[in-house]
């Protein structure tokens, strides 16, 4: 591929043309009137598709550099132009991320490993179906291997907090993800060894939860203030890309290559995706600099043992007795378990009740699985709306916040309620009405989940890790005896949605109830 610029001073007319027998391109400038500058730099960039083989001699022009009056000098991809007229002949800058900001790089490969954690993480809720068939296993002991995951999960939460804090964010990413990747890998290895499978599992639990901490301390102190809420929806909404790639891609696998092929396919990406990271580095000089308001972690050069006390210190300045005094809180808490309960034992067995109870096929159940998240991103950016225009109008943010969170207990449970209750639907009117109203429980993203902001800016990530580690347990114990109940009452109505549907809505009047989105002083008392 060439392209040319040919400029005549005197004329102040440029033309501008590409490969051979295409019409020049032709602009005036607005030069009259000012002097012109002896020199004129510049850079472009051409995305054409070259249609014509070029002249073998041409190309040699091209790659050796063109002379104007035999003067020009080639000088990278930017080139220089004497006064008077010439050809210059330029190379294109490829690939075409090749000049965006470091920290753009940093976001994009981080939103790209937070889509391989959901893919690592819906994996298993589609093999758990070919590999009860393969080794026996009842309902009971699949909930016990679907539920070990959530036992390093909730458990790393936040330990991954303080890890990023001493060690950075960047580096307790790779090993997060190094070690779910491998232990991913293994699992078709050790899986006819039951205390093995659970510990790999339990591996990827540890190494997803560390996770969310890493990224957030790797967008604070990487991103300004300016692009950072951007940055989080773009890093954090690779979790529902990810969802919807495993539930996409898993049966295909499984049908074609086994079970096995699963794990060690996405164990690979994840492989891969750190040998990639390591040519990602941040930006030099820090951009903390430039912006005064940066969020400050610890240095890097300084002493573990150093580390260590200033972490201390810093958990001890922690307000952790009034945090436990407020109505507001205890209400986040509650209410993120009871999300939680339907949310992890939804994500589990909902493929399991499609294949079983609605008679759906592997491919079928997988790709009917996809449609909650997928309709749930599609709520997610009405439900945004709805909430801040509702604030704008001037309705209390409190009512706003109980709203939405109303709406995302009740939406579900009233599904599974309907889903539940022979009515003689069909299996896709099943399917619809609960995509339905696991889409809708999105609304949490602005009720539940934009709460810890309002009542305590200063304490939010505090109050999202604490209400996060109680969200975790329903992943240990629900998963479990959802498969528990189901073996003792083989009624997917009592193991699945009963749970479900008591928790969302003592979850809504608890809610209700004591929910505040008013700033709180969290000061320590004497």
């Amino acid at each position: 591929m060439t392209a040319r610029i040919i400029s005549n001073a005197d004329s102040n007319l440029f033309k501008f043309s590409h490969g051979t027998d295409v019409k020049a391109l032709q602009f005036r400038t607005s030069l009259r009137n000012q002097p012109i500058k002896r020199k004129l730099k510049f850079r472009v960039f051409c995305s054409i598709k070259e249609r014509e083989r070029e002249d073998f001699a041409e190309k040699q022009r091209i790659l050796n550099g063109l002379d104007v009056k035999g003067q020009l000098k080639e000088k990278e991809s930017v080139g220089e132009v004497e006064n008077g007229d010439g050809e210059v002949g330029f190379d294109l800058d490829w690939p075409p991320w090749k000049n965006l900001p470091q920290r753009y790089k940093l976001i994009g490969t981080t939103s790209l490993a937070f889509v391989i954690c959901n893919m690592d993480k819906v994996n298993l809720s589609i093999a758990i179906i070919p590999m009860s068939h393969q080794f026996g296993w009842n309902a009971s002991v699949a909930g016990l291997v679907q539920s070990s995951f959530f036992w390093g999960y909730a458990l790393s939460q936040l330990p991954g907090g303080w890890l990023a804090r001493i060690f950075g964010g960047r580096k307790v990413l790779e090993v997060g993800v190094i070690v779910w990747s491998l232990a991913t890998a293994l699992v078709p290895i050790v899986a006819g060894f039951m205390p093995g499978l659970i510990l790999c599992r339990i591996l990827v639990g540890i190494g997803e939860g560390v996770s969310p901490s890493a990224a957030t301390d790797m967008i604070a102190r990487t991103i300004p203030i300016a692009e950072r809420s951007r940055a989080v929806s773009f890093v954090f909404g690779g979790l529902s890309v990810g969802s919807v790639l495993g539930l996409l891609l898993a049966p295909p696998l499984i049908e074609n290559y086994g079970w096995g092929s699963v794990f060690y396919i996405f164990g690979s990406l994840g492989i891969a995706w750190f040998s990639i990271f390591q040519f990602f580095k941040e930006d030099k000089p820090p951009l903390a600099a430039a912006y005064p308001s940066w969020p400050q972690s610890f240095p890097m050069n300084k002493s573990l043992k150093s580390s260590l006390n200033d972490l201390g210190s810093s958990v001890k300045d922690v307000p952790w007795r009034e945090f436990f005094k407020s109505k507001a809180v205890w209400a986040m808490i509650y209410a993120h378990f009871c999300g939680s309960w339907g949310h992890y034992t939804c994500l589990s067995w909902i493929p399991t009740y499609f294949s079983e109870e609605l008679n759906l096929d592997l491919t079928e159940a997988a790709w009917v699985s996809v449609l909650p998240p997928l309709a749930s991103i599609f709520v997610t950016s009405i439900a945004s709306q709805l909430a801040d225009s509702l604030i704008a109008k001037g309705v209390e943010t409190t009512v706003v916040r109980k709203i939405c969170q109303t709406i995302a207990f009740i939406s579900p449970a009233t599904c599974m309620i309907l889903s539940s209750l022979d009515l003689g639907l069909s299996p896709w009117t099943v399917v619809l009405i609960l995509t339905g109203g696991l889409a809708l429980s999105s609304f949490a993203l602005s009720g539940l989940y934009c709460t810890h902001q309002d009542i305590s800016p200063e304490y939010a990530s505090v109050l999202l890790g604490i209400t996060n580690t109680v969200g975790a347990v329903p992943g240990i114990i629900g998963v479990a005896l959802t498969g528990y109940l189901l073996d003792s009452t083989h009624s997917w109505g009592m193991s699945l949605f009963a749970p479900s549907i008591f928790f969302y809505l003592t979850g809504t009047i608890v809610w209700l109830a004591l929910a505040s989105s008013k700033p709180q002083d969290f000061s320590k008392s004497d």
